[in-house]
């Protein structure tokens, strides 16, 4: 697996790995639903955790253990989504750390990104694409059922969150040989959007 960051584009979305002028306009995504970051997610990059969250990525960036992607819809940075626990000897990435501002949830953002990142997973000889999902987080859970990722399993108590709580991960994945099936489902769910 070779699993190479560059622009990922289709007729609804760009995904664009980090650049510096990526910064503010995805700060303003992120304090777009202040209350969610709190209640789902492992990090924070909302508010005053912005800045700290940013220089993470950018630094796993460069060292290659993480493919950040600034989510791009309609001419403007509506959230991220990334690539983590790259591991190209198990042929076997992580799809997570995936926000959108309020106005991106719900219509063609997610479907579309999801469609970029794991045709790019499996193009560049990826076996297995793994999701987690917060235990509590019902419509993540929602969005991966409709994806057609296999539910794996829980694990428990497996996480600190930023804010203290003890969070269980939900495990999701998708494997190449399953991929044309959920990839044409994909494709019809698109086409719903014009």
């Amino acid at each position: 697996m070779n699993l190479g960051s560059t622009v990922l584009e289709n007729r609804f979305v760009r995904l664009e790995p980090f650049e510096d002028h990526h910064r503010e306009p995805l700060r303003l995504a992120c304090d777009a639903d202040p209350d969610l970051w709190p209640t789902f997610y492992y990090t924070s990059l909302g508010g005053d955790r912005f800045d700290a969250g940013w220089q993470a990525m950018r630094d796993q960036q460069a060292v290659g253990t993480r493919i950040p992607f600034a989510v791009i819809h309609e001419g403007e940075v509506v959230g991220l989504s990334t690539f983590i626990d790259i591991q190209p000897a198990n042929r076997a990435v992580e799809i997570g750390t995936t926000y959108y501002r309020p106005s991106a949830r719900g219509g063609v953002v997610n479907p579309a990104t999801k469609r970029l990142l794991l045709d790019h997973a499996f193009g560049c000889g990826a076996q297995r694409v793994v999701f987690q999902v917060d235990q509590i987080n019902q419509r993540s859970q929602a969005a991966m059922a409709k994806l057609g990722a296999v539910r794996e399993g829980v694990m428990r108590n497996d996480k600190v969150t930023w804010t203290g709580r003890i969070r269980s991960s939900v495990i999701y994945s998708i494997l190449c040989e399953e991929w044309p099936t959920l990839r044409a489902r994909l494709d019809d769910r698109l086409a719903a959007f014009g």
